[in-house]
């Protein structure tokens, strides 16, 4: 049995095959991969585009979805284990693991950090403990990393690059009125040094450079491309002769759950909005989001509005990689289906 938690826990090679088959479902192709088969998606956090995309391609490859809404529908739960269970929570994920294993065929998990501790979420507990006790298949729909998007964005990539080795790719830091989860940022990193491109970060400040657990992997991942991970404040140098750009923003984690302190550090990435200025350095680069996105505060609206816009297409590839993914799983469970 195998979970689908990070892409680096899955070589290039995999995922690569798991984008083809997305590209052939995308054209048409169908499956039945989850006929008679139940998936719970258990949601910690509110969502758009990963609730629909997820139910909407489990039933299109003849399965059944359970959504729950761990923040309202179920009892409040603890994660750690020898805890004594005397506040709000009323179930521990011991229990809500294993008993969903006799209910369904696989569980996908959506929480967020709680910005009060990186030192211990930073382990990623809350979607670890349903690994270990689940006894089915567990997917991450977005903790600390985002592994469906990541997959998302390199099938938009490639469906508009063609081979992205040894092109250049930039994550840049773009403003937002408050400090977000650093997941797809560090997702990005993973997945672009994963597929042999040349990385470059671009950040107001030091401090906001990500964990050393993705930086070292993403570092790791271009020294096996023979490629370059550059970390950047200058924002012309950036931009220059990129081939795709990637907007997010993210919080710094030296200030984690000490937001008031990061202020003066966030005020450096005012003029970091992405616009057609930057694009103009670039080399005709495709620029992308992973929504929701702030319109004239990330990306101006000339640049969303415009071809170079990858940001709803890869949305859509959200649907195909995660039936991919599904079927892979699928397959993995039961190698002569």
């Amino acid at each position: 049995m195998r979970h689908f938690l990070s892409t680096q826990d899955w070589s290039q090679e995999e995922l690569q095959h798991v984008l083809d088959r997305a590209r052939a479902l995308k054209a048409g192709a169908s499956s039945s991969a989850l006929a008679g088969k139940s998936v719970a998606l258990v949601f910690f956090n509110p969502s758009l585009r990963t609730r629909s995309s997820f139910d909407i391609g489990i039933v299109q490859l003849g399965g059944h979805a359970v959504v729950l809404d761990a923040r309202a529908g179920t009892w409040p739960m603890e994660m750690v284990e020898g805890a004594v269970m005397d506040g709000e929570a009323e179930e521990h994920v011991i229990e809500a693991a294993k008993v969903l294993s006799r209910y369904v065929d696989m569980i996908a998990i959506r929480c967020f950090p709680n910005f009060q501790d990186w030192t211990s979420e930073r382990e990623d507990p809350l979607i670890m403990a349903f690994a270990k006790h689940a006894s089915v298949p567990v997917v991450n729909m977005e903790t600390i990393v985002h592994p469906c998007q990541e997959l998302a964005l390199m099938m938009a990539l490639q469906e508009k690059l063609g081979r992205v080795e040894n092109k250049t790719f930039l994550l840049t830091w773009v403003p937002h009125p408050r400090p977000l989860n650093t997941a797809v940022a560090n997702s990005a990193v993973l997945i672009a040094s994963k597929f042999g491109m040349n990385l470059r970060m671009l950040i107001p400040d030091d401090v906001y450079r990500l964990d050393d657990r993705y930086m070292s992997a993403a570092e790791d991942n271009c020294a096996a491309h023979g490629t370059r991970f550059e970390v950047m404040t200058d924002v012309e140098a950036a931009y220059s002769g990129v081939d795709a750009v990637y907007a997010k923003s993210w919080g710094a984690l030296p200030f984690y759950g000490n937001w008031d302190a990061e202020a003066p550090y966030r005020a450096k990435g005012a003029g970091f909005m992405i616009d057609d200025a930057k694009m103009a350095l670039t080399n005709n680069a495709v620029v992308s989001h992973c929504l929701p996105m702030r319109r004239n505060v990330k990306i101006a609206d000339s640049v969303v509005d415009s071809p170079a816009f990858l940001g709803i297409e890869e949305a859509e590839n959200r649907l195909h990689v995660q039936k991919a993914m599904l079927e892979a799983l699928a397959r993995d469970m039961d190698p002569a289906s």
